[in-house]
């Protein structure tokens, strides 16, 4: 096998015709029995039996062959996070799901009828966590308060069936929930677990669909004319002096590919930072964001919580009393906004049998099955072009020795001639922004998320507090906080953070449109 370009002595533009013809090039008619190459633009030589429709034909086979190389070398990237991110969705939903029936096969044993009665209020709880995890535009903070109040109002209401309970008293002893800890220190450190482990596992998800996406749209990338001609002329313009078997060396090979893929070493170096930043959060799954170890045990916490509530309540009910006022007495209980008593028998039964542990989830067999690709996949792209020229290429040491001056002559392509790709420069960017979030997500920081649809974003999962925001209250019962102000400070840090993402993209885009200029 021949190495780089060889011309021969004699042209029979014949049987060269007659070889495109086999090849499906088509046999265009040259305008003589042979051609200078004059009047080519990319194959010109002394001797030719091509003719411009015949160049033609080789430029728009290399314009073919290079994008079914860029789709097949990103082919098992594309097709790991693909299935990756399909399957840790779906294995996170069925946790939910698992947590979810052992928790109403517990309370339908320990509570019976009662639960059934209020069985909405866990089913909205699990039914807003996983809106949550799909990328939901939701507050996990929000949604996890907002059950814990609910409950509360129901079993307040309960435990004080004699006396009339409004809505304007609900309100207020919504407002002195978080110093009267009705239900212990259950719910701080529930949400400290929940959230933790949702922020790990939401950003470890989005994190798969962005790589998906980024390989996706990297597979269809257009080469420009640069490198179309510099392949082109590496791998076709020896048929038009009769030779169908070269193949060039390895040195050309690599000088031509890394001409066409110039960008991705740029996008290399995100991809590599981006690459380096999940499998910091797969670490943080491995460990104390482990969702696994939240919710199986979920229903064993909230039962938990109740009891607290149930052992402490006439102590509660006289700081309601004191900070909200004595209501007026009632004849019957009374039913809270309309929904049923919960728990007619007056009294909590403790639980005599904890359910059975569900199976081992497969969520951290896929988390560590992850973690294996990205280190594999860590410098993807800077390593295209080697990959090509050794998968592609028979390299031939003499020949390369005695062809080497015509490889200056004929072969070499100006690496800098290729123009920077806005797509690429796209990608570059979106791995960016990525990276960023995983590496707060790893701190243990909320983050904005993108959205699943393309350019939309949906905002993260509250405030981000885990261990750093424990702070004790000294407030007293009496002191009735100011009404909104919780809703104010989070509506004005939540404005806050989107500014702060804004101005960050908006330089972030203007740097990248300088440097691609």
């Amino acid at each position: 096998m021949q190495c780089a370009l060889a011309v021969t002595s004699a042209l029979n533009c014949s049987q060269i015709r007659n070889a495109f013809t086999g090849r499906g090039l088509g046999a265009p008619e040259p305008t003589g029995e042979e051609a200078t190459g004059t009047f080519l633009q990319v194959c010109g030589a002394q001797e030719s039996c091509c003719s411009p429709a015949m160049e033609d034909e080789l430029v728009q086979r290399s314009s073919r062959d290079l994008e079914k190389i860029m789709e097949d070398a990103t082919e098992e990237l594309r097709d790991t996070f693909t299935s990756h991110q399909k399957r840790f969705e779906d294995l996170l939903q069925s946790l939910l799901d698992v947590s979810e029936r052992s928790l109403n096969e517990m309370f339908l044993r320990t509570y019976g009828k009662p639960y059934v009665q209020n069985a909405d209020l866990f089913q909205r709880l699990f039914l807003d966590l996983r809106g949550h995890l799909k990328g939901v535009d939701s507050n996990l903070e929000d949604i996890l308060h907002e059950f814990w109040t609910r409950l509360l109002e129901r079993m307040f209401t309960l435990l004080n069936s004699e006396i009339q309970i409004t809505d304007e008293y609900l309100e207020c002893l919504g407002k002195h929930m978080e110093m009267l800890q009705p239900f212990g220190d259950v719910p701080k450190k529930l949400q400290m677990q929940v959230m933790r482990a949702f922020l790990g596992a939401r950003s470890f998800v989005q994190g798969l669909a962005v790589a998906r996406d980024v390989s996706d749209k990297v597979s269809k990338v257009s080469m420009s004319s640069v490198c179309v001609h510099g392949f082109t002329k590496m791998l076709y313009c020896s048929y038009c002096t009769g030779i169908f078997s070269l193949k060039p060396c390895e040195s050309i090979c690599l000088t031509v590919m890394k001409s066409c893929l110039a960008d991705f070493g740029l996008l290399d170096k995100e991809w590599t930072r981006f690459t380096d930043a999940m499998l910091l959060v797969t670490e943080r799954l491995q460990g104390p964001f482990n969702i696994e170890s939240v919710m199986e045990p979920i229903d064993v916490k909230i039962s938990e919580a109740i009891m607290n509530l149930q052992e402490n309540s006439m102590h509660i009910s006289y700081q309601v009393f004191q900070g909200c006022g004595q209501p007026k007495s009632s004849g019957s209980p009374r039913s809270v906004r309309g929904t049923p008593d919960l728990f007619s028998g007056g009294r909590f039964r403790p639980y005599e049998e904890l359910p059975t542990s569900p199976a081992p989830h497969p969520l951290q067999s896929l988390v560590e099955e992850v973690r294996e690709k990205l280190q594999r996949f860590r410098g993807f792209f800077e390593s295209m072009s080697l990959r090509f020229c050794q998968e592609e290429i028979e390299t031939s040491a003499s020949d390369q020795n005695v062809l080497e001056s015509q490889e200056d002559k004929h072969q070499k392509v100006n690496s800098d001639s290729t123009r920077s790709n806005a797509v690429i420069g796209q990608q570059i960017l979106i791995l960016r922004v990525m990276s960023n979030r995983l590496k707060n997500a790893y701190q243990g920081n909320d983050v904005d998320f993108l959205d699943n649809n393309e350019g939309g974003s949906a905002s993260g999962s509250g405030s981000g507090c885990m261990e750093a925001c424990d702070t004790d209250t000294h407030s007293s019962i009496t002191e009735t906080p100011a009404l909104g102000s919780n809703t104010v400070s989070s509506s004005a840090s939540a404005s806050h953070n989107h500014m702060m993402h804004a101005l960050t993209l908006l330089m972030m885009m203007v740097m990248w449109v300088h440097h691609w200029r």
